[in-house]
């Protein structure tokens, strides 16, 4: 069961990396319909195929490269679905055994995952809609998430005494997850709309980007046919951009601050530990940022920057975890 579970968050955390390579390629509609593509369940390869495809579809004709980055994201996508199924069959037949596992939480990810699908539908059908996008992207962070949390509990990870110094922080690792989500969702907003590249300076924004500054139009959603590249005006997608980095201006204060407060008031080895890789995994994701802006969104690193947005809620979740247990 736990190895399966192992497998499964190496399997999330490789879907969560194709979905950022697939929305950055902008193949989010590499493949018009749904689960197929162009009615196929392989990328139309022959000449007759690629024709029906055309034929089919006039307004978006084939594509190959961005068709074969949504599809492997929907295989990979697939093989985590299957294998959460199996997990939750087994804990079920664990349990039923009378042994001890836990059940809920994994039907609870087998819940998530179909409705991760369902999204993933929607991001197609309903032509790359911001708020589904969005939605979709958290989606895949909540399943990696609990799926990590599950792992945790059956590795029934041994926890030292209690340290009276750090017993009122257990709620501030907890701010500090919903920060780092709010976070991660501003992030998604940014890119979902197509603004990873409003602002092109630093610290802030270039030019008079306060008189510029729109938050009512930044997080509407206009209407359209279609929403691929964007709907927002400049004003609305700068105002995305600049939001998402005061946000993150917001959480590397926060969470440098209890990784300080942590490790010269705990007394525990574990904790310093993770506290240490929070700050490394923290200060790489903010060199991603930076080098985002400086570099203008090379594909690498900004992939690699929602990979690590990924690992650091996964340190965030770990701190919280050995805290709330130890207490």
């Amino acid at each position: 069961m736990k190895k399966l579970v192992l497998v499964s968050i190496f399997l999330a955390l490789v879907v969560i990396i194709l979905g950022a390579y697939t929305r950055l390629t902008d193949a989010g509609l590499g493949c018009p319909d749904w689960p197929g593509c162009y009615g196929q369940l392989l990328v139309p390869q022959s000449d007759a195929l690629i024709e029906r495809a055309n034929q089919a579809f006039p307004d978006r004709p084939l594509e190959a490269e961005k068709a074969w980055n949504e599809m492997i994201h929907r295989y990979f996508a697939s093989a985590l679905g299957l294998l959460i199924i199996i997990i939750a069959a087994v804990s079920a037949l664990n349990k039923r055994k009378g042994k001890d596992c836990p059940v809920k939480l994994p039907f609870l990810i087998l819940v998530l995952v179909c409705f991760q699908g369902a999204l993933g539908m929607w991001t197609v059908t309903l032509n790359l809609l911001p708020v589904v996008v969005m939605a979709h992207l958290l989606g895949g962070f909540t399943v990696l998430s609990c799926l990590f949390v599950l792992y945790l509990r059956l590795s029934n990870v041994n926890i030292s005494r209690s340290d009276p110094n750090i017993k009122g922080f257990a709620k501030f690792s907890i701010i500090g997850i919903v920060l780092l989500v709010g976070q991660i969702a501003l992030g998604g907003w940014t890119s979902a709309n197509y603004a990873s590249l409003a602002c092109t300076e630093l610290p802030i924004c270039e030019g008079q980007w306060s008189a510029r500054f729109d938050l009512a139009g930044a997080f509407s959603v206009p209407a359209a046919d279609n929403y691929e590249y964007g709907v927002h005006s400049y004003a609305e997608r700068m105002t995305m951009h600049v939001m998402h980095r005061f946000g993150a201006i917001i959480v590397f204060l926060y969470l440098v601050g209890l990784a300080i407060s942590l490790f010269w008031k705990t007394s525990s080895g574990m904790i310093k530990r993770i506290v240490v890789l929070m700050v490394v995994v923290l200060s790489l994701q903010i060199a991603l940022g930076i080098s985002n802006v400086v570099y203008a969104l090379p594909l690498i690193v900004a992939t690699m920057h929602n990979a690590v947005a990924a690992c650091l809620l996964l340190v965030m979740i770990l701190l919280s975890y050995t805290m709330r247990r130890r207490f």
